[in-house]
């Protein structure tokens, strides 16, 4: 079978709203779904068992999907151009159907030798954007209005058959194969467009109605969170189908009066959106190399003393340590306790940030590199104008975990301790020390530093290097850092979420929601 059309999945995990397989089985011509598994991918610090795990889940679900579709997923293992190229060799590729990827440097070189080896064997590339993220974004072009249209836009219909080309479907590869080691993460979510679409339900139905006052508390995030972060990265849900079965939920509950939930479900929104701005900053500014000019902090070594304390959760901060235990264990963190764990590591800490970031983003199973690589690079103060809110651990823990639920959960050497004390326990008294079982340096480690001093000196050494001869700006004592922005291209909320108007809002399942009537049907 020759001129066939290849649809080319890598972070697109679904046959629904899925315009690069849509265009392809349109074409007429015979379609061949192929997923390569690339050594060298794997082999990136960032990537991990879990995400492999959750990856083969996803899988799975694809294949049968493109199965009852009359068509297989194609695996290969190995360099993407010798696949591509052997596939060509052997069957005659007339297009390549993909996704535009904002990724990691790796990412974007191994894409521009594809297009360059498409060009030179005369086959046609056929590039979909991401909704939101514009690939040579002008600096003055509107992007809130591609956002709006990208999500006004109706979903696409999974294909009912696809005209199959006929290839034999390959074993699929094991974890092993690529060094990847053990399961290290029992209580991984599960991959997969189902599991992602009953989230993405049960938000909707009730879960995500204390999204709003929730979801920064790291004991209830877990449950009043979307949890979709790892759907959306490897993209069993699209974002556009999350928008619009979100705005199709709150426009019902706005009809029915129930503002606390409607309210929710804007904060959720409103999340999504700035997803979809975070990847179009990481697409318009990739990461900034070594000596660039970025780097105002000592690189640490792989076997820096601080830096396993840090990744181990024995750092001496409840906070800090019940929140990287939990990300261990679960492979999921929600955003806030994100930016402390970072933070921590390049301001408290002073060490150079890619080692730290690569550590953490492999604990994440939702590891997306342009929410990940912004939200470090703003913590760490490489840029922008104004110097980087440095976060007292032990003020976000009685802020966010006031009764110590959290920290008594993944800390439990320290879950006898009473309330006032569990924050900070070096401020303790011996004898709630005796009565709790606390032995610092043996049940628990004592503080690696004093975290306000650290703090301070940190906003020293950024105010000096960014701006020479300039001081850091001073405050009163006991005076909180003022708040700021925990990544960089928010856009500023005079009148709240931008609403995309008139499209009706379609959705690609069944939520179980009530219909909106049609003029309450956009968000």
């Amino acid at each position: 079978m020759k001129n066939i059309h290849l649809v080319w999945f890598r972070r697109d995990l679904r046959v629904h709203d899925h315009a690069a397989l849509a265009a392809a089985v349109a074409s007429g011509a015979p379609v061949l779904p192929l997923y390569i598994f690339e050594r060298e991918a794997w082999a990136l610090p960032e990537h991990s068992r879990r995400q492999f795990d959750f990856l083969m889940d996803s899988l799975t679900e694809l294949d049968e999907a493109l199965t009852e579709r009359g068509a297989r997923l194609i695996v290969r293992k190995g360099d993407a151009l010798d696949v591509l190229a052997d596939l060509h060799r052997r069957h005659g590729i007339e297009a390549i159907h993909m996704y535009e990827e904002t990724g990691l440097p790796w990412t974007r070189a191994r894409d521009r030798a594809v297009r360059r080896w498409a060009v030179q064997a005369g086959i046609s590339l056929r590039e979909q954007s991401q909704p939101g993220v514009i690939r040579g974004l002008k600096e003055h072009e509107d992007w809130a209005g591609h956002w709006a249209g990208a999500l006004n836009a109706p979903r696409i219909k999974a294909p009912e058959t696809i005209r199959a080309a006929t290839q034999a479907a390959g074993p699929w590869p094991i974890a092993e194969d690529f060094c990847l080691g053990p399961d290290d993460c029992a209580s991984r979510q599960k991959g997969g467009r189902t599991a992602g679409v009953e989230l993405l339900r049960s938000f909707l139905a009730g879960r995500g109605r204390r999204y709003q006052p929730d979801a920064d508390r790291p004991a209830t995030a877990d449950m009043a969170g979307s949890r979709l972060s790892p759907h959306l990265a490897f993209g069993t849900v699209s974002v556009r189908e999350a928008w619009q079965a979100a705005a199709r939920a709150r426009a019902a509950l706005v009809q029915d009066g129930d503002t606390t939930f409607a309210n929710s479900l804007t904060g959720f929104l409103e999340r999504l959106e700035w997803r979809a701005r975070s990847v179009q900053s990481f697409e318009d500014r990739p990461l900034p190399q070594t000596g660039s000019g970025e780097d105002l902090r000592p690189v640490a070594a792989a076997d820096d003393p601080r830096l396993a304390a840090w990744i181990e959760g024995r750092t001496g901060f409840p906070l800090i340590d019940a929140s990287m235990r939990a990300l261990r264990e679960t492979g999921w963190l929600n955003f806030r306790m994100r930016a402390m764990l970072i933070g921590f590591a390049s301001c408290q800490l002073w060490m150079d940030w890619r080692l730290p970031a690569e550590r953490l983003a492999a604990l994440f199973t939702d590891f997306e590199p342009g929410i990940h690589y912004p939200q470090v690079i703003a913590q760490a103060g490489l840029k922008g104008r104004r110097l980087p809110a440095v976060r007292n651990p032990v003020r976000l823990s009685l802020q966010l975990d006031p009764d110590g639920a959290f920290i008594r959960r993944w800390v439990p050497e320290l879950a006898a301790l009473p309330d006032a004390y569990i924050h900070a326990p070096w401020e303790a008294p011996k004898s709630e020390l005796t009565r709790a079982g606390v032995i610092f340096g043996q049940t628990y480690p004592m503080r690696m530093v004093d975290h306000v001093a650290a703090a301070r000196e940190a906003r020293e050494r950024i105010a000096s290097l960014r701006h020479p001869g300039r001081a850091a700006p001073s405050r009163p004592a006991g005076q909180p850092d003022p708040k700021q922005a925990d990544l960089p291209f928010r856009p500023p909320r005079p009148g709240g979420i931008r609403r995309p108007a008139r499209a009706p809002v379609q959705l690609s399942f069944d939520l179980g929601l009530p219909a909106s009537p049609p003029e309450s049907r956009t968000a």
